[in-house]
């Protein structure tokens, strides 16, 4: 896959790095649904927002946890695979279908990281009241580099 498909590494919002490399490992911030720096949606799934909206935008947080990820592994074809899938969901109250939303997550990193083993990762999906800046996502990998 084109590394040229990937967005450019987020920019913290904060004092944290977007990624970190450890013995052959790389884990990245959480990372939202953002372009250019801005957040693209807010509010709650099953509120504000609706499931296709959300699922969209757990993809474009999974690319740009991606990106992180490809970052710290010294480019997208250094990836082995991924290990940990993490997707957080701010959920409107009594709004169950959070695994329908992480499905965004997980179509865009196979779109990216082609089908199969590569893309697979074990992986929770996490309801929550509310996440930073008012996101309806947020998402983490931990990736498994070819080389240390």
């Amino acid at each position: 896959m084109a590394e040229r498909r990937l967005p450019p590494v987020p920019k913290p919002a904060a004092v944290y790095e977007p990624f970190l490399r450890c013995d052959g490992l790389v884990f990245t911030a959480g990372m939202t649904p953002r372009r250019e720096g801005r957040l693209v949606v807010r509010g709650r799934v099953g509120g504000e927002v609706d499931v296709a909206t959300a699922r969209a935008a757990a993809g474009l947080a999974a690319s740009n946890a991606l990106a992180a990820a490809a970052a710290g592994a010294g480019g997208l074809a250094e990836i082995w695979r991924l290990l940990r899938l993490t997707v957080f969901v701010a959920a409107a109250p009594g709004f169950t279908d959070l695994a329908t939303v992480a499905e965004g997550a997980s179509e865009a990193l196979a779109a990216l990281l082609g089908p199969g083993e590569r893309a697979d990762a074990a992986q929770s999906v996490v309801g929550v009241r509310c996440l930073p800046g008012g996101a309806p996502v947020e998402v983490e990998l931990v990736a498994a580099c070819r080389t240390d």
